[in-house]
């Protein structure tokens, strides 16, 4: 067993603050299946299995789901812990296992729902969406995680729902992304930054950003997680290569093969690593 990264010992952590919140009448049922799901959820203490890892996630979300259920409705910290669990595996599971349309829009749907019943167990954001509408609500959230992955499945889910997103979707999501990187622009590895730069890549005349920010937000981000690969793919298929910027491509898709020989780099972030890398080898062979 390799020792414990700095991930690991979070998820660790986690965990024991939800079986101390739980209390001891409570432990023996939800606290032990959310401790399970959470085990399945690692993927640092040992090997990272990349094909295996989806039935693990698969079982993680079904033990998050029935965990959920027996948390009383007072334990809001739970809870949210629980939802935003929920959003961040529905996302993962459609990224890199799904592969039908109409499953993967309802993995983004049910990752969408779950974040945003995170982010209204505060009651401020449902009073402040009431006064100030339901962006303003996104803008004063307080929960990086669940404003992160609100805005990272619902950019997806908008994909599949086109008319919502001209009609202020995208917006919504770049609410979101502002807010995490106000709330914290190291969170999951630099994950704010990197999700703004593509949406401001892709989408910068949807919400009125210079394209040129996206590679602030790129360089910040790989600034802050220089081992998180995913960042610099992006960078290089959403910015560099519809900019024409051939040298720009090669270096950061040539920056990620290297890399990616470096298993301390790939044990960074397993899951995410593994992907880029794919997604890199997949650019040069013109996919």
């Amino acid at each position: 067993m390799r020792k414990l990264g700095v991930m690991a010992v979070a998820i660790l952590v986690s965990v024991c603050v939800w079986a101390g919140a739980l209390g001891d009448e409570e432990a023996g049922g939800a606290w032990s299946v959310l401790a399970e799901a959470e085990r399945l959820f690692d993927r640092w203490t040992e090997p990272f299995d990349f094909d295996a890892y989806e039935d693990r996630l698969r079982e993680a979300i079904d033990l998050w789901e029935e965990g959920l259920g027996g948390l009383p409705e007072s334990n809001v910290q739970s809870r949210s812990r629980v939802l935003n669990r929920l959003s961040q595996a529905h996302f993962e599971l459609a990224e890199a296992y799904l592969t039908e349309p109409g499953e993967k829009e309802t993995a983004y749907e049910r990752g969408k729902d779950a974040a945003l019943a995170s982010l209204r167990l505060d009651p401020t954001f449902d009073e402040t969406q009431a006064s100030a509408g339901f962006r303003a609500a996104l803008r004063s959230a307080s929960d990086v995680a669940g404003i992160f992955w609100y805005g990272n499945v619902l950019g997806q889910w908008l994909n599949y729902h086109k008319m919502t997103a001209i009609l202020g979707g995208v917006r919504d999501v770049a609410a979101s992304f502002e807010r995490s990187i106000e709330l914290d622009e190291s969170y999951d590895g630099a994950g704010p930054h990197r999700a703004m730069a593509s949406l401001i890549a892709r989408a910068h005349f949807v919400i009125g950003r210079d394209r040129r920010d996206a590679a602030d937000h790129f360089e910040r981000c790989i600034e802050i997680a220089p081992d998180h690969l995913e960042a610099y793919v992006s960078y290089a298929e959403f910015y560099a290569r519809p900019a024409g910027d051939t040298d720009l491509f090669d270096q950061l898709i040539a920056t990620v093969l290297e890399l990616a020989e470096d298993q301390t780099v790939m044990d960074a972030y397993p899951f995410y690593n593994r992907l880029a890398a794919d997604r890199a080898r997949a650019l040069i062979g013109g996919e």
